[in-house]
């Protein structure tokens, strides 16, 4: 069985985790560009990062967060996925909530946070769940795009038995110019799912986790 991944995976991890009678192959359907903006204060703001890149642009334009609980320019720190909790422990941040996606963040703010100030770092392709919910409840609400995402549009000639989804944008990139009927079709979480249901009927096996070990999870008790 044929299988392309749309983004690039090590060649280490398909010889560690899939069965040999399979063929793994990558290619890039989306790029991130990093943007430069002009830092500002975050003092007595909760911060919420979506994504890994809005992790790492958030750094790399040099904003500086507080985690020390007792401040009192104290950031509190909300994040989507597990990728994007992972990178902020990199730069040797916390976070106060991890939640799956922008739509369960949302609810869970609207709930629990109301008197809180967010400001969201993002790219300019985010959902715009946040920014839609968020005010309506009276919840003083910022975004801040940090990168920009470039759907590449790639041709594929070759064939593939299935392919893996990692975003919505990747699904739009790859469904422009490339068919996705007579496929096995595995989504890294809901939000890709209901972007690649705009594109196809056919079934969709998504990952609950949003996660690639999840996701390999699934693509190995279905192939």
């Amino acid at each position: 069985m044929n299988i392309l991944f749309t983004k690039k995976i090590s060649q280490d991890f398909f010889s560690k985790e899939l069965a040999k009678t399979v063929s793994a192959k990558c290619v890039e359907v989306i790029q991130i560009k990093n943007l430069q903006v002009k830092t500002f204060g975050l003092t007595n703001k909760s911060l919420i990062f979506t994504s890994a890149n809005g992790v790492k642009s958030f750094f790399e334009n040099g904003f500086k967060a507080n985690e020390d609980f007792t401040a009192k320019d104290y950031n509190k720190i909300y994040c989507v996925g597990e990728k994007t909790k992972k990178e902020l422990r990199k730069n040797n941040f916390g976070t106060f909530k991890v939640l799956k996606n922008a739509e369960t963040l949302a609810k869970f703010i609207v709930k629990n946070c109301a008197q809180e100030k967010f400001v969201h770092f993002c790219g300019n392709l985010a959902l715009d769940v946040l920014d839609e919910k968020l005010p309506l409840q009276n919840i003083a609400y910022k975004k801040i795009v940090v990168y920009e995402t470039q759907e590449l549009f790639p041709e594929i000639s070759e064939k593939y038995d299935a392919v893996v989804f990692f975003s919505p944008s990747g699904v739009r990139s790859f469904a422009k110019h490339n068919s996705l009927e007579n496929k096995m079709l595995f989504s890294i979480g809901e939000t890709t799912s209901s972007e690649l249901r705009k594109h196809t009927e056919n079934r969709i096996f998504t990952s609950e986790a949003n996660t690639l070990k999840d996701l390999l999870k699934i693509i190995k008790e279905k192939i």
